[in-house]
């Protein structure tokens, strides 16, 4: 009969460890310095990383933004010419009192009003249009969507010259169609409203589509609940446009408004290019000048860089009520829809 051996392993002191093995929580001098090395540098790059994403943001803001609209307004208190911009002679506000004295700075701000306004309501109207029409399910509602982005891709220059040819007094498409009705042929840059209705027709174009992108997103994220409420209350599509849409796109609209009027402000290009003189006058007239074209023309034609940028700074101003007008109206329309 075969005996057992058994053998038991030695006992453990209790509260101790195993002769030869640290304990596992136990770190070494150095590596408790490389880990309190690594914490100090990963709080850092926590606290600072962010700030490092947004600065080459702020450092061109500040290089070409902030400088020059500092550089303007030290300027526009001056008088100093583009022949030698560092020539510069302290006048006050006399650069601003000069303008505010000259009928062409008046004309010009008239003009860039008149054309603001027959630019943006129907370009608005028109988005606003599309946009309900692109609401609804189409077939190639994506290529309707991309077509009307093409004119806002298009350049200022190009579409301008085709304007120009098709506004032609002569040889022009709009007088030869204007001509099948009935319709003498129309100086539509020497005269004073058609001159302004043809630059309205290029802004018209241009914007229109990239409007009414903007109008389409903002009715798609409309809830479908409260179309299908107002249709079991009987409303028909014009009734939910004009009781469902429209007022939920009140902060999209003022939104479109306050832009365009922007844009309509700061307008150049296109009257530029659309003055058969080639110049900066806006007509033989001045009949489409903008205040964009009258600064240039004080700057790089007459070269009186002080009194442009006291022009550039009275535009800015402009702005700015602008937008506070835009904020005081969206607060009513917030304080409104709240009620």
């Amino acid at each position: 009969m075969s005996t057992r051996h058994d053998t038991a392993a030695p006992p453990v002191k209790e509260g101790g460890a195993a002769p030869g093995r640290r304990p596992a929580d136990a770190v070494s001098p150095e590596a408790a310095k490389k880990r309190a090395r690594l914490s100090r540098r990963w709080q850092r790059d926590m606290r600072w990383s962010p700030y490092a994403f947004v600065s080459p943001f702020f450092l061109l803001f500040a290089a070409f933004g902030l400088f020059p609209l500092i550089y303007t307004g030290w300027a526009s208190l001056h008088q100093v010419e583009l022949t030698a911009p560092t020539d510069m002679s302290w006048v006050g506000l006399r650069n601003y009192t000069r303008i505010f004295d000259d009928d062409f700075f008046w004309t010009a701000a008239t003009n860039t009003l008149t054309i603001g306004v027959i630019a943006t309501v129907p370009q608005l109207l028109m988005a606003m249009g599309l946009a309900h029409i692109l609401n609804y399910k189409l077939r190639g509602s994506t290529f309707y969507r991309v077509a009307m982005l093409a004119p806002y891709a298009t350049s200022i220059a190009a579409a301008s010259l085709v304007f120009v040819m098709l506004f032609g007094r002569d040889y022009g498409m709009i007088n030869w169609a204007l001509g099948l009705v009935g319709i003498d042929n129309i100086d539509w840059q020497n005269d004073k409203w058609p001159s302004q209705i043809a630059v309205s027709v290029i802004v018209i174009w241009r914007w229109t589509g990239y409007n009414a992108l903007i109008y389409l997103a903002a009715m798609q994220a409309i809830p479908q609940d409260l179309y299908e409420s107002a249709a079991l209350d009987g409303a028909n599509r014009w009734q939910q446009f004009f009781h469902v849409t429209l007022p939920s796109l009140r902060p999209t609209i003022l939104f479109t408004v306050v832009v365009s009027t922007i844009g309509a402000s700061q307008l150049f290009g296109e009257p530029l290019l659309f003055d058969a003189n080639k110049g900066a006058s806006g007509g033989s007239q001045h009949q489409f000048q903008t205040l964009g074209l009258y600064l240039y023309e004080q700057g790089w034609v007459n070269q009186h860089l002080g009194r442009a940028s006291a022009i550039a700074w009275t535009m800015f101003l402009i702005l700015i009520v602008i937008g506070l007008v835009n904020y005081v109206i969206s607060r009513r329309l917030r304080a409104s829809s709240s009620d």
